[in-house]
């Protein structure tokens, strides 16, 4: 039996969340929020911590600077029962750190990226990442030194026998080049969101966009916001509704659902009950602020 149920390489950092400022953003002035939230961020590392808060064994890949905000994040991934033994510190680097001005119905995010995109190929205990039934990169077009060989690395983990999954997430140049076609090729599971899912597919009508893609890749999973969920596999198309929740912000809903719907899809669940628990995982996460909130094992203090 391979060492993880689900293996991951990419960014750990926090996020720092702010509520309650205005709509505008005059310069010069000091705008005042009416709460905030230091939490763990990074899409990999959300997906990490809360597949293992549903009972997954997870390894994790990483790379933070040598400072506070580095340790915080690691000792929240630790928390949760994620291997972090090959998370690697770099000394002239800064962890990366997320600022999120959370609105009503949109929100403004802030990334400074330091670490984020500075994990490479090379940094990459290959034997680690395939020991294991499932690999999962998030993050794509943040993992900018990772990227060149990410082809390879997939092609190495399918040739043990691993399966793979990936979730884009957004692409801040906008472009959404960068090989990612190709990238695809190797993939199992596609799973990005609705926007995501038009812009890599090429059009504005999403059933158009996931023809092509299921093309392509063998499944795509479409995460659709308040109306759930969406997967096409070959001919086969599955929906599955959203759970009504009452919100408190929407970070890292999506990395959730992911986690919930990895932690069925190793088990070798249906799609449907992979759409289902990815749903619920995924309106969990928007109880607490924050992405992992939801799913964390608090310390029992005296």
């Amino acid at each position: 039996m391979p060492r993880f149920d689900v293996t991951l390489a990419g960014e750990l950092n926090l996020d720092l969340i702010l509520y309650g400022l205005p709509e505008e953003l005059p310069p010069e002035r000091e705008l005042l929020a009416h709460d905030m939230m230091l939490t763990l961020g990074g899409s990999s590392s959300i997906v990490a911590h809360n597949l293992a808060a549903l009972g997954c064994r997870v390894g994790f890949i990483s790379k933070i600077g040598n400072d506070p905000l580095g340790e915080i994040a690691l000792d929240r991934l630790r928390e949760s029962g994620v291997d972090v033994g090959n998370v690697l510190r770099d000394t002239k680097l800064k962890t990366g750190l997320t600022v999120i001005l959370s609105r009503t119905r949109w929100r403004n995010i802030l990334t400074y990226m330091g670490t984020i995109s500075e994990l490479g190929y090379e940094d990459l205990d290959l034997g680690y990442l395939c020991d294991s039934r499932h690999f999962h990169l998030s993050s794509y077009y943040l993992q900018r030194k990772l990227q060149p060989g990410i082809i390879d690395l997939f092609r190495k983990l399918k040739d043990a026998g691993v399966t793979i999954s990936l979730d884009t997430n957004d692409d801040p140049e906008g472009r959404w080049e960068d090989n990612i076609l190709q990238v695809l090729k190797v993939v199992d599971v596609f799973m990005p969101n609705e926007r995501e899912a038009k812009a890599i597919g090429g059009s504005e009508d999403l059933e158009t966009a996931v023809e092509r893609l299921a093309q392509t890749v063998p499944l795509i999973v479409v995460k659709t916001g308040s109306q759930g969920a969406l997967a096409r596999r070959g001919k086969e198309r599955f929906e599955c509704p959203a759970v009504s929740i009452q919100v408190v912000d929407a970070v890292g809903a999506g990395d959730s659902f992911n986690a919930g719907f990895i932690s069925q899809f190793v088990q070798g669940a249906p799609l449907e009950r992979c759409l289902e628990i990815g749903n619920q995982t995924g309106a969990k996460s928007t109880t607490q602020p924050g992405g992992t909130e939801a799913f964390r094992r608090r310390r029992q203090t005296a």
